[in-house]
């Protein structure tokens, strides 16, 4: 590749240099990490009526005020860190999706304590594969993403409709949805 070309990438991916590395780097990779896939879980959650770019510029002070997303942390919050995560003007201060991002934090914790792991869980509903998307699709939701959605509300957790849990699927690369020309594909 010679410096004036350039990779072709996903159309979302723009101009933007941080959603390019994001893009590059990240998106679409399979995770299998029980702590990252629930903080990405979370950050999706946050997410909901922004864009991903307002998510990924404020990740870093996601990660200070929630303690890396250590869930075992973060289920102890209460009331008084509810206050301080309000009051930083670094993270989405919606006190909506802090309490759920704590209430995830406890369920978990559950899981944890009933041997379940959160990424044998979350890879359960596909047993462990990848999913391809044709490359020409935009999708918002599928009948899994409906699935895994109700799964996650049946078990208390919040800010996790079908929208919410399909680009968290393509996110944490339990789907393949990089387009046909993408070099990530």
């Amino acid at each position: 590749m010679t410096k004036t070309q350039t990779r072709q990438r996903c159309s979302w991916a723009g101009d933007n240099k941080l959603m390019q590395e994001y893009h590059d780097k990240e998106w679409g990779v399979p995770l299998r990490d029980s702590r990252a896939l629930f903080e990405l879980l979370v950050l999706e959650g946050f997410q909901a009526g922004l864009s991903w770019s307002t998510i990924l510029n404020k990740r870093e002070a996601f990660r200070q005020a929630f303690a890396n997303f250590d869930p075992a942390t973060v289920a102890k919050f209460k009331e008084k860190d509810i206050q301080r995560l309000l009051k930083n003007e670094g993270i989405i201060r919606s006190r909506a999706k802090i309490e759920a991002a704590i209430g995830a934090a406890k369920i978990y914790c559950d899981m944890e304590k009933t041997g379940e792991d959160f990424s044998d869980f979350c890879w359960s509903f596909t047993k462990g594969k990848v999913i391809k998307g044709d490359g020409k699709t935009v999708i918002a939701e599928t009948e899994l993403s409906k699935q895994i959605s109700k799964e996650l509300k049946r078990r208390g957790f919040k800010f996790v409709g079908p929208v919410i849990v399909y680009a968290w699927m393509q996110a944490m690369g339990m789907v393949n949805d990089h387009s046909a020309k993408c070099f990530r594909r």
